[in-house]
């Protein structure tokens, strides 16, 4: 298995901050009051969904499992694929230019325990009601939130 990290750093070593085309998952937990996990990124100090980049031969929903586990401390179980968002583009502090092709799950904890404690990647994580979401990301973490909005609307009206 390649290492995501490695790829990254040799792909960009050869294409600079050029645009790239790069896949990616996250999850949406809703917990019993629809109040939704969010992770404080500590790179840019916002807040986004748990998920990260594909690793080379892993699935969307392997990269779901792996990236949540990393990013909340909770194993969790792809229930269904939200929306596939795959126009939406992101130019890192750094100057690296990417277009996202994100698969959102809505996601159920089977294990694991929230993170408590800093991690490379993760300050905190926190559960926010709908109505009341934090600063996110980028562009695709707002139009992620509203998939997760318009899903539990959906649950209220059917």
């Amino acid at each position: 298995m390649v290492l995501m990290a490695d790829y990254i750093h040799e792909m960009r070593a050869l294409v600079g901050h050029r645009p790239m085309i790069l896949n990616t998952a996250a999850g949406a937990l809703l917990d019993d009051d629809n109040r939704l996990l969010l992770q404080e990124r500590t790179d840019t100090g916002d807040w986004s969904f748990p998920g990260g980049y594909m690793e080379f031969g892993a699935s969307f929903a392997e990269t779901c499992q792996r990236e949540y586990l990393e990013d909340a401390g909770l194993e969790v179980e792809p229930l269904k694929l939200l929306k596939l968002f795959d126009k939406d583009f992101y130019t890192y502090p750094n100057g690296d230019q990417t277009q996202l092709i994100t698969a959102l799950y809505l996601v159920k904890q089977t294990g694991g325990q929230l993170l408590d404690h800093v991690t490379d990647e993760t300050k905190q994580v926190k559960y926010f009601a709908l109505d009341q979401l934090p600063p996110l990301f980028n562009e695709q973490s707002n139009k992620m939130a509203q998939a997760v909005i318009d899903e539990v609307q959906s649950w209220q009206e059917g």
